[in-house]
């Protein structure tokens, strides 16, 4: 009988351990599921620097006139032109909004452009060697340009900015000298240098280009279009007929890429969307 009991109780006493293992198991704290956090970017807010390089086209319209009485002697205006390549380098400060705007960014920046933009000037055959001359020509330069603006950027993904920007804009067209179109010798005539103020339109992207070695550094990819006020430019040069002008109003076109280090990137924020 002792035999028995014995054999029984020694079958109970695991099953009783293993029913308050899982007793006290049951009564102990559970730990909460980790919660997934946001992944950190950095704030837009701050200021850079950028340099580039691009393309440019411009046009402008012009027509022969008396000077100083500024009365058009061609029958219509013209269209001239050139193009060629330009270096861009600025600077800029942005600021994103935070909360429900956190997709916008505003901003202001200034950039000046090296410009090497060529082509020809034609002058209607009035005003050189007599009041009807014989034809010339001359070469044109776009040598420089600056611009002070503001833009409005919206972040399609925290790391890409799509904006538009407008402001004001200055540029400079060198001094020309006019050659017979017929026989290619020197007019002795000339145009002087002139600058041209006016206004400016564009738009581009700037993305966050991810390198662990160098922090805020972005690609920026812009257009931009510039409209100028009109000059009255007097011929001066031993071939020119006194009393006559051109009037002269040029268009820009430019696109370019540049790359902008951000001061502040490394400044995290947590991104909302």
């Amino acid at each position: 009988m002792r035999e028995i009991f014995g054999r029984a109780l020694a079958s109970v006493i695991p099953l009783a351990l293993c029913g308050i293992g899982s007793a006290m198991a049951a009564d102990l704290p559970m730990k909460a599921a980790p919660v997934a956090i946001a992944a950190p970017v950095a704030s837009w807010t701050g200021c850079y620097i950028d340099a580039g390089a691009g393309y440019g086209m411009y046009t402008q319209t012009q027509h022969t006139e008396t000077f100083p009485g500024l009365a058009q002697t061609s029958v219509s205006d013209t269209l001239d032109g050139g193009k060629g390549w330009l270096g861009r380098f600025g600077a800029g400060c942005d600021y994103q909004f935070t909360g429900s705007l956190s997709r916008w960014v505003i901003g202001a920046f200034g950039d000046y452009d090296v410009m090497s933009l060529r082509g020809t000037d034609n002058f209607q055959n009035i005003g050189l060697g007599g009041v009807f001359g014989a034809p010339t020509w001359a070469s044109e330069k776009e040598s420089n340009a600056w611009s002070i603006g503001g833009r409005v950027g919206y972040l399609v993904t925290p790391a890409l900015l799509t904006y538009v920007d407008v402001g004001y804009t200055q540029t400079h067209f060198d001094q020309q000298s006019f050659t017979f179109l017929n026989t290619g010798v020197t007019a002795n005539a000339l145009l002087p240098g002139a600058t041209y103020h006016g206004w400016f339109a564009g738009g581009g992207t700037e993305y966050a280009l991810d390198f662990a070695s160098i922090r805020g550094l972005f690609w920026r990819n812009e257009y931009r279009y510039s409209s100028y006020n009109s000059k009255d430019l007097p011929t001066f040069g031993t071939g020119a007929a006194p009393g006559f002008a051109q009037r002269t109003v040029p268009y820009v076109q430019t696109v370019t890429t540049s790359l902008v280090w951000k001061f502040n990137w490394a400044q995290p924020v947590v991104a909302k969307y």
